[in-house]
């Protein structure tokens, strides 16, 4: 019996980080909070009956590693940052696609919030 592939979206939602980002003076002194959505494709057998954690991501292991590495990184752009982030997803074995938002809510008085959305593919990481 041959199965062909479906995509499945795993996605994690609101991940509040602090983070040293930007490019003025001001802000390379203090963290500043970015918030993070990630949505991570995989490929899966339709009907697969399988109820395993192997058989898909480990998102609260993943989102705790997306936390560390930001909270650890500095960058001066939230489009890096994002692009990191992406190829950071792309190393869970599974994950073919990963699409990342970073909100940076304070950046601009004039504005609710601004950011960025990247989406990498493990054919074309870069």
């Amino acid at each position: 019996m041959s199965y062909e592939l479906t995509r499945d979206e795993i996605f994690i939602e609101g991940l509040e980080c602090f983070t040293v980002i930007g490019i003025n003076d001001w802000e390379k002194k203090i963290k500043q909070l970015v918030i993070i959505d990630v949505s991570i494709f995989i490929l899966q057998i339709p009907n697969n009956n399988k109820d395993l954690i192997n058989e898909t991501i480990d998102y609260k292991n993943l989102s705790y590693k997306i936390k560390d590495f930001v909270e650890k990184s500095n960058f001066d752009l939230i489009e890096t940052l994002a692009k990191e982030i992406a190829l950071l997803c792309l190393e869970v074995e599974k994950a073919i696609k990963a699409t990342v938002k970073v909100n940076k809510p304070h950046a601009l008085k004039i504005s609710k919030n601004v950011g960025v959305i990247v989406t990498r593919e493990k054919n074309n990481e870069n």
